[in-house]
This record gives C-alpha cells, sequence and structure tokens, in this order.
C-alpha cells in the first residue's frame, strides 16, 4: 500500500510549504490537493488553484508525486489543462499525478454556466478527458466537440510521464475510468451508512475490474479519498486520522479490495478533516514507514 496526502490551497505559501515538505519527510509517497475556484467545504476562506501551488511545492520536494485531486471541466478547457500537466511534469521531473473527474458543481455556477444534468457532466467530462488523450497521444490536434474545441493545437513537448488518473464512482464511469485511465480514484459511493459505503466499494471494484479485463488492460493503481465517508444522521464520517488504529483499520480494509494507494488529508482544528498532527506523525512512523 502507498499512502499520501492531500494539503488544501486555504492558506498562503508560507504556512502551507511546511506542510509540503512535511509529508515528503515522513515518508508518504504522494501528496496533493484539490483545484477548484470555490470549494464548497470552505466557501469563505481565501482559495488558490492547484497548479501554481503544485508547481511551488515541486520546488521544496524532491521525491514524492504530486497531484490534482482533482481537474475539472467544470472550469478548465483540456488544451490549458494539458499545458499546465506539461510545465508541472517538467517542473517536478516527472513526478506529477493528473487526476481528472466530473468534480462538484460550484465552480461552474460561480462562471455563470448553465446547469447540467448529472448525464450531460459527465458527457462533458468524458469530452474533456478524450481531448487529453488525444493532444498526449499526438500533435497538431483539431477536435470539435460539444463542450471543447481545438484547431490545430500543438503539443510539443511530448507528455511522457505523466500518469492519467480518472475519477469514478458510477458503473458508467468506471467501465470509462477502466478503458482510458492510467489509473483509477474514487471517493466510493454516496449512501447514507459507513456498511454500504464499503459495500458499494466492493462493488465498484468489481465492476473496475470486469470492465479492465474486457479492455484487455493489465492491472492498474487505485487511489481510494478515505474521508468521502458518508453522511449519518447529519454528521460527517469518521475522519481517517482520528485515531492510528482507525487508519490502520481503513488501510488493511481498502487493501482487502485491491486498493494499491489511499489518500486521507492534512488535519485541520476544526471542520472539514478535524484531527491532530500528532497522529499523523503517528501513523507516518509506525504504518506509513512500514510501507
Amino acid at each position: 500500500m502507498r499512502y499520501g496526502i492531500t494539503i488544501l490551497t486555504d492558506l498562503p505559501w508560507a504556512e502551507a510549504r511546511p506542510r509540503w515538505q512535511a509529508v515528503e519527510d515522513m515518508g508518504f509517497d504522494h501528496a496533493w490537493t484539490y483545484d477548484h475556484l470555490v470549494w464548497g467545504g470552505l466557501p469563505d476562506s481565501p482559495w488558490t488553484t492547484a497548479t501554481p501551488v503544485l508547481g511551488a511545492a515541486a520546488q521544496v520536494t524532491s521525491r514524492i508525486g504530486l497531484g490534482t485531486l482533482v481537474a475539472s471541466p467544470n472550469f478548465r478547457h483540456p488544451y490549458l489543462l494539458f499545458r499546465d500537466a506539461q510545465a508541472l511534469e517538467d517542473l517536478s521531473d516527472g513526478r506529477f499525478l493528473l487526476g481528472v473527474g466530473t468534480g462538484g458543481n460550484l465552480d461552474s455556477t460561480v462562471l455563470g454556466l448553465d446547469e447540467l444534468s448529472v448525464k450531460e457532466r459527465v458527457d462533458r467530462f468524458q469530452e474533456l478527458t478524450d481531448t487529453l488523450v488525444a493532444l498526449r497521444d499526438g500533435d497538431h490536434v483539431t477536435r470539435e466537440g460539444r463542450w471543447f474545441s481545438t484547431t490545430d493545437a500543438r503539443t510539443l513537448p511530448p507528455l511522457r510521464r505523466t500518469p492519467l488518473l480518472v475519477a469514478a464512482n458510477g458503473p458508467r464511469s468506471l467501465r470509462y475510468a477502466a478503458r482510458v485511465g492510467d489509473g483509477w480514484v474514487t471517493t466510493g459511493p454516496s449512501v447514507e451508512t459507513v456498511g454500504q459505503w464499503w459495500s458499494g466499494l466492493a462493488t465498484a471494484v468489481a465492476t473496475y475490474d470486469e470492465a479492465l479485463a474486457a479492455s484487455g488492460r493489465g492491472p492498474c493503481p487505485r487511489y481510494l479519498l478515505t474521508d468521502a465517508a458518508p453522511q449519518v444522521a447529519g454528521t460527517p464520517g469518521r475522519f481517517a486520522l482520528s485515531s492510528r488504529a482507525f487508519f490502520e483499520e481503513v488501510a488493511g480494509r481498502a487493501g482487502e479490495l485491491g486498493f494499491t494507494d489511499l489518500v486521507t488529508h492534512w488535519p485541520r482544528p476544526s471542520e472539514p478533516y478535524p484531527g491532530d498532527v500528532a497522529v499523523l506523525e503517528d501513523v507516518a512512523r509506525e504504518v506509513v514507514s512500514r510501507g
């Protein structure tokens, strides 16, 4: 099992920088951030987009993977995202991890874009991802889509080392992730209880495995975001870093389901992700160090 930490972009860089460095120093395998204009979990907080933060993080780390969880079509054009990925691949010396997904709808709302149905949002995401694949695999790319188009888009330098990690929870998206992604990212299903969440994850794994086999592709990395647990009686699910014992329990169950990577969050003094940095340090010593 590999382990990662998500660091939100609500802090100024002077305060965030030590956290990115600490994730590497503590032995974690990767570090991530959300990619939003505004995040609903902290709607009144300062916020910055992911790509400049990851560029800065690349300069103060040397080993860990650095990624987006996730970039989405809610405010990004695939060609601009591709160019950002090229820059981050270079700045990180090949450590960038491009996580993409449908994303929440708040960013689109802020930009005054039309409200889309769930199906349309998934269609738009797949169009973005298909365009990213075309840009990665070709040059002088011309595509005309419903949401995104390019005309003779140059793609030099080639994007060689950045994996495309596709977020998926539902059956249609899981099959799509298995066909096109270099890895799979999931927050698990939207359900009412923790038991249903684990059961739903097992079903998702089976769907993904079946789709991988049908596409003739080999095993791919599988990233589980642990802290999107279900709402129970109106309260958030338990934070993975609430204790080392609970983190070990979550990691063990995720491993049994075949997940290769587990991603939690840097503890915060209050919601969301309330916790103690001492627990994070304990997990790093006693769990992450064992791999």
